[in-house]
């Protein structure tokens, strides 16, 4: 399989950001030459039945009601008691759970990573579908093996044009205004809100590349949990100066002050308190993928042996690896919430970490003639955002 297939056919990434992302659908005619799938329908159901792993089955038909919806894990018997046609199975953050699908985001990574939330592959049978739908996030949609039929309407969605009684988004009235058929290596771009229908001709895999949109009350809940960590717990409101007022139920302009310099304390909406939290509240992993520290911690003589004999880092695959650059060549690195202030000596080693996933002794040469950088890689390893797989020889992973 390719690791860099012209993802986007004839187009830049520049172009593309600023003709089609947010703007418009794009069909890529053979936007991965030669495309294999890496996993199986059969292995793809066995990951549905793990604990942890988020996986749906809509039913179109025979279910318990029309796209009766069903969360996972499964077991065997949920899917020989299947029908032949018309359901679908959904398995998201496949590239967490088998890291070496990885490679299948690599392509996409022209967008920042912050931006992107997750792998997710379905499978069908004939007729299989999740119904006419729209979705309020970017993705993109890599067709496997089979072929499956996709329509589009670009026309606005009324809030109430959904069918009641259903946890999906189905539409009740969908007039389709483009089709197209993809076969194995084609590739469909969806903007946020285009109203979409797809259905399996023949048995098929697709590969949804989703993408992260947090809405405003996300980000301002987020921000504001952030500022109650702060918050003195101890401060409240007094009034000693306290006067007689003429009318007992009336709030006075002197309490209104008071409650805003309480509130004002605590609100910091400067630039280098927005950057912290967001940095923080982008890199926050997903339940269930929050990193393990070492039970018996590495020491920074084992992590330069290991470098020296030739071993490598790997980027624990539930973790997230963010950074802001700093005006004066330092950098703020973000990873799984936590925050790593590096000072322009060592600053180097924010985009280094956020950009590769494996970190080999020769990308880590510089890295390791610095005593910094050697113990940011080893408080790195030690949390367990970074991973040293040992050899098969006897030693577990870590």
């Amino acid at each position: 399989m390719s690791m860099t297939p012209p993802i986007l056919g004839a187009l830049s990434p520049a172009q593309f950001l600023a003709e089609y992302w947010q703007k418009k659908p794009l069909v890529v005619r053979g936007a991965w030459p030669g495309f294999r799938d890496p996993l199986t329908p059969e292995e793809l159901a066995g990951l549905a039945c793990e604990e942890g792993v988020e996986s749906r089955l809509v039913l179109e038909r025979d279910g318990a009601a029309p796209w009766d919806l069903r969360h996972g894990p499964f077991n065997d018997a949920d899917f020989l008691n299947l029908p032949d046609s018309h359901w679908t199975l959904l398995v998201q953050d496949v590239e967490k759970h088998a890291p070496d699908l990885v490679a299948l985001l690599e392509p996409f990574r022209f967008i920042p990573d912050w931006r992107i939330d997750d792998l997710m592959i379905s499978y069908a049978p004939l007729a299989g579908s999740v119904g006419p739908h729209i979705d309020d996030y970017d993705v993109f949609l890599l067709q496997g093996q089979g072929r499956r039929r996709w329509q589009l309407s670009t026309r606005p969605v009324a809030a109430d044009n959904c069918l009641p009684d259903t946890e999906l988004r189905i539409l009740r009235e969908f007039a389709p205004e483009q089709e197209w058929v993809l076969e194995p290596g084609d590739m469909l771009y969806l903007p946020p809100r285009v109203a979409h229908y797809g259905v399996a001709l023949e048995p098929c895999l697709t590969y949804s590349i989703g993408f992260r949109a947090p809405s405003q009350r996300e980000l301002l809940s987020g921000f504001l949990e952030f500022l109650l960590e702060g918050v003195d717990a101890e401060a409240r409101y007094t009034d000693p100066d306290l006067v007689l007022q003429a009318h007992p139920g009336e709030i006075g302009p002197a309490a209104l002050d008071k409650v805003r310099t309480l509130l004002r304390q605590c609100i910091a909406l400067d630039d280098e308190t927005i950057a912290v939290w967001l940095g923080r509240y982008l890199s926050e992993p997903k339940p269930g993928f929050r990193a393990e520290p070492e039970s018996e911690p590495y020491d920074e003589d084992e992590l330069r042996a290991h470098l020296r004999g030739g071993g490598q880092l790997e980027r624990n695959p539930g973790s997230r690896f963010h950074y802001i650059a700093g005006p004066d060549g330092e950098a703020m690195l973000f990873v799984d919430g936590q925050e790593f202030a590096l000072g322009p000596d060592v600053a180097f080693m924010a985009p280094l970490l956020c950009r590769q996933r494996v970190l080999t002794p020769a990308l880590l040469r510089e890295a390791l003639k610095q005593t910094d950088a050697r113990l940011l890689l080893l408080d790195l390893l030690n949390e367990g955002y970074l991973l040293i797989y040992e050899d098969d020889d006897g030693a577990d992973e870590d």
